[in-house]
């Protein structure tokens, strides 16, 4: 590795040790509360050889990663997940959850009819599963893998999906492709290896969430629907608008079309470390509008040449064994001095003088951005770009911006028209400038141009033909759904910590709690706000996309990027969001969350759900 490093003190090393085995122990709260490792305030106890005082930073305890080269590799683009005839899937799958005991492990062949780790009778199963019956299949499977994620680094060994075939798994995982009106089948096999050899963290215990897809509460990947080792789990898409069981009969409504979404574990409890091991990848959805080809539609650039997913997280290398390091105790959340696109330690990516659509997903576990285009040659030039999605829904015109900033599990889709900056330089940075000392979340401060985080260079080459739509024309894309329905209900929802966790109105996760009941096919209004002090928090609702009203008293306005259709809302230092919602379709329970995955695996969660009644709790 290049560069002498500073290596561990010994209780620095001691005490990463100690809690790794508290980890592997899968220790709960109140069981390291009776053994006096946790105070009442929630952080470790002050024992020698254990306490985070020992190892406090933003790594939780990992150290300072040893020093790597920037911009050396190619940007890996993650390969297409093929489908699979029905004969492939064995067991066939089945509308009801398949509970007969497999022989060979003990267990029940699929994991779907568990809910919380107990088979749950009288499960909803797959709904509208008979009206949108699967024309399309689709396999793939967990499983160890060994990578490299630079090459001043020993190899490692995180976890993966497959191509559906007996090859290695990679991760991030393939990209899954669906259009609208073509209903599928999803199969994950889980194939992990047992908790003894997961190499220091990640728990072989999962739960694959689509994140923002109008799903089935069965088939969304949900925090208590989990699933074993030597289990797999099938997951129906109806691959319709939302509304099609209600406003709009058949195929919904178009203008709730999605487009980029990710997959990505949801376990309760254990997602952080799932995640950080690599139990995530990009799901997108094409119609006749977004098409995938520039020449026909909207005329957007054409996948995948032209339109190219960033899957960015951010890790932390243990200075000794030069593996990726993981330390759950750092309640405040992970930040990682390594930062990752597709996979990669900042590398490169070689592009034409042309239009370019990127998906920029921000996988976290706690990290903040905001992101600029630099020339590192000079970097005070203002380069600006075009924000044409945010959360994955296409805005109902492109905004041009010079930055945007991404929580956790945010994306926006963005245009680069790399023959038409100013200056006409031949290399370009994604560059973070946002201030980030620990977990908490940003300081609203930037670093000066140049001097932030450097993600991805792109290398500029020669001209080619665009058949793309130039943002600079005003392309309408997607109209806003009405707003103008009255909300049956307001809700108030306080986020804030507690006994040395994250409450959501007071209360922990629970997954054998519903907090409250939405009446189906009604819209309501929620109101978010942030007490929790330092702390920042992306916070994610599943099922349904809202729209945000009033952002920290503010009402948003219309062309802006947060005037939108949204899955996730940042609430700042103290902040509040009034958003609106409509619940349509589907029944069933369904998680709101805190994103930093870190605060969601100690508490943060609520469970929640649809019904043809609803209640009227104002604060649930």
């Amino acid at each position: 590795m290049p560069g002498a490093e500073p290596r561990w003190t010994r209780l620095r090393r001691a005490a990463f040790q100690a809690r790794q085995e508290i980890i592997r122990a899968r220790l709960t709260r109140r069981e390291m509360l009776k053994l006096g490792l946790l105070t009442s305030a929630g952080t470790l106890a002050a024992i020698s050889g254990l306490s985070d005082r020992a190892s406090a930073d933003g790594g939780g305890g990992c150290g300072t990663s040893p020093r790597t080269r920037s911009f050396v590799e190619p940007l890996p683009i993650m390969p297409m997940l093929p489908p699979v005839p029905l004969a492939a899937l064995d067991p066939p799958p089945q509308r009801e959850p398949n509970l007969a005991i497999n022989p060979a492990t003990g267990i029940e062949f699929e994991g779907r009819g568990r809910f919380n780790g107990k088979v749950r009778p009288g499960t909803d199963a797959f709904q509208f599963f008979d009206q949108y019956a699967p024309q399309q299949y689709f396999l793939t499977r967990m499983k160890e893998t060994r990578v490299m994620i630079s090459p001043d680094l020993p190899e490692q060994v995180l976890w993966g999906f497959d191509l559906g075939d007996s090859g290695p798994a990679i991760t991030p995982g393939p990209t899954i492709v669906n259009r609208i009106g073509v209903p599928n089948l999803l199969r994950r096999v889980n194939l992990l290896p047992p908790e003894g050899q997961n190499g220091g963290f990640g728990i072989p215990s999962v739960s694959t969430h689509l994140h923002n897809f109008h799903s089935g509460s069965e088939s969304d990947g949900g925090p208590c629907r989990y699933f074993e080792r030597g289990q797999y789990f099938d997951y129906h898409r109806t691959m319709a608008f939302a509304g099609f069981d209600s406003t709009h009969p058949g195929q919904g409504d178009p203008n709730e079309m999605l487009s980029t979404l990710w997959y990505h574990d949801h376990r309760i409890g254990n997602t952080a470390q799932n995640v950080y091991k690599g139990l995530a990848g990009f799901h997108l959805d094409f119609d006749e509008r977004d098409t995938g080809q520039e020449f026909t539609g909207f005329h957007l650039p054409s996948f995948p040449n032209f339109d190219i997913p960033l899957l960015l997280t951010d890790k932390v290398i243990d200075p000794d064994t030069g593996k990726v390091c993981f330390d759950l105790f750092n309640f405040d959340g992970i930040l990682g001095d390594k930062f990752l696109v597709n996979g990669k330690i900042q590398p490169f990516l070689d592009v034409k003088k042309r239009r370019y659509r990127f998906r920029v997903l921000n996988v976290g576990p706690s990290r903040f951005y905001q992101l600029f285009l630099t020339d590192p040659k000079h970097p005070s030039t203002r380069l600006p770009f075009w924000v044409i999605a945010n959360d994955g829904n296409l805005l109902p015109t492109p905004v041009q911006v010079e930055s945007f900033t991404i929580g956790v599990a945010e994306r926006m889709d963005i245009i680069v028209d790399f023959a038409k900056l100013p200056g006409n330089p031949s290399t370009l940075r994604l560059e973070n400038r946002l201030v980030q000392e620990d977990g908490r979340g940003p300081n609203d401060e930037l670093h000066a141009a140049g001097k932030g985080d450097q993600l991805l260079e792109f290398h500029v080459g020669e001209v080619v033909a665009d058949g793309s739509v130039d943002p600079a024309t005003q392309p309408h894309f997607l109209d806003l759904p009405s707003t103008n329905e009255a909300p049956r209900i307001t809700r108030h929802f306080k986020f804030e910590r507690g006994n040395g966790q994250w409450q959501i109105n007071g209360r922990f996760a629970n997954c054998d709690q519903i907090r409250f009941r939405v009446k189906r096919n009604t819209a309501e209004r929620w109101i978010l706000q942030n007490d929790s002090g330092g702390w920042q928090h992306p916070i994610h609702i599943h099922l349904e996309e809202f729209q945000i009203l009033k952002l920290n008293g503010a009402v948003v306005k219309s062309g802006t990027v947060d005037r939108s259709r949204k899955d996730v809302v940042r609430l700042v230092h103290n902040g509040t969001a009034e958003v609106f919602l409509r619940f349509r379709d589907f029944r069933g329970d369904y998680p709101m969350h805190c994103h930093n995955v870190i605060h969601e695996d100690h508490a943060m969660m609520l469970i929640w759900a649809v019904d043809d009644v609803g209640d009227n709790k104002t604060e649930p």
